[in-house]
């Protein structure tokens, strides 16, 4: 299994990164895609990445979030950041229209510099979306003949921005959002509408613990080790063997990344 979304630059791993390295190994993931948010950030998960060669890759980018911190270097250090072996995609970019932590304006300008350095330099966009599908969707298609591999992270969207995605071309990264009884209830019913070359899948944590997980973990910290679950669970509701499923979606996310 490959997670390819987990935010090991997180302070809740600061203490035994290698306990959950290695307790994810043994669950059966072979590789993790750290994330980077924010340019501090993105340099810290590549120097990572770099120390844990056989495990770890790397994102390198800007979450919507921190818009309001971009400079006009920083261009420049994304790009440079961008030509290291161990990094693998562009982002987290896209837009926050939940939270608004920065103004749209920002959001936007900040994202679309995200995609013309994809485009630059032919890596994959690794997306955050929420709450701003129809924006989101409408400055994609302003370069969709361009685009390399583009993946929404995190999906939890509803059955218009799904199909919407997939028209474009997009991936769909799931979580364990999608154990959740409460909130997942619609991705659920949607993740047996997604492809199967174009899904994959993720844990995001520290975030997003499955509710359904049992016996319930002590610590409300996500990690690795429950992307087995993540994936039982999304296999189920899609009615396909546990261990095909894996198989296919490590398959589309090597492809996606280019992994070897």
């Amino acid at each position: 299994m490959i997670d390819i979304g987990i935010n090991f630059t997180d302070k809740a791993f600061r203490e035994d990164i290698d306990e959950c390295i290695d307790a994810a190994k043994q669950s059966g993931v072979s590789h993790m895609i750290v994330t980077g948010t924010t340019i501090k950030g993105s340099q810290q998960a590549e120097a990572l990445a770099q120390s844990y060669p056989q495990s770890l890759l790397a994102t390198a980018g800007v979450h919507p979030h921190h818009a309001k911190d971009w400079t006009l270097e920083d261009y420049a250090t994304l790009r440079a950041l961008a030509q290291s072996d161990k990094v693998v995609a562009i982002g987290e970019a896209g837009l926050d229209f939940n939270r608004d932590f920065s103004p749209r304006p920002q959001q936007e300008a900040v994202f679309q510099f995200q995609i013309h350095l994809a485009i630059e330099m032919q890596l994959p966009l690794f997306l955050h979306e929420r709450d701003a599908h129809k924006r989101q969707l409408m400055i994609l298609k302003e370069y969709q003949q361009q685009l390399p591999n583009t993946v929404i992270h995190c999906f939890t969207g509803d059955k218009t921005a799904l199909f919407n995605y997939l028209d474009i071309g997009c991936y769909i990264g799931v979580t364990g959002w999608v154990c959740d009884e409460r909130r997942g209830s619609e991705l659920q019913q949607l993740v047996k509408e997604i492809p199967k070359d174009r899904i994959m899948i993720e844990t995001d944590g520290p975030y997003l613990l499955p509710r359904n997980l049992k016996p319930k973990p002590k610590s409300r910290r996500n990690e690795p080790k429950y992307l087995h679950h993540i994936a039982s669970t999304i296999a189920q509701l899609r009615k396909e063997p546990v261990e095909a499923f894996i198989q296919q979606t490590s398959s589309n996310t090597k492809q996606f990344f280019s992994i070897a």
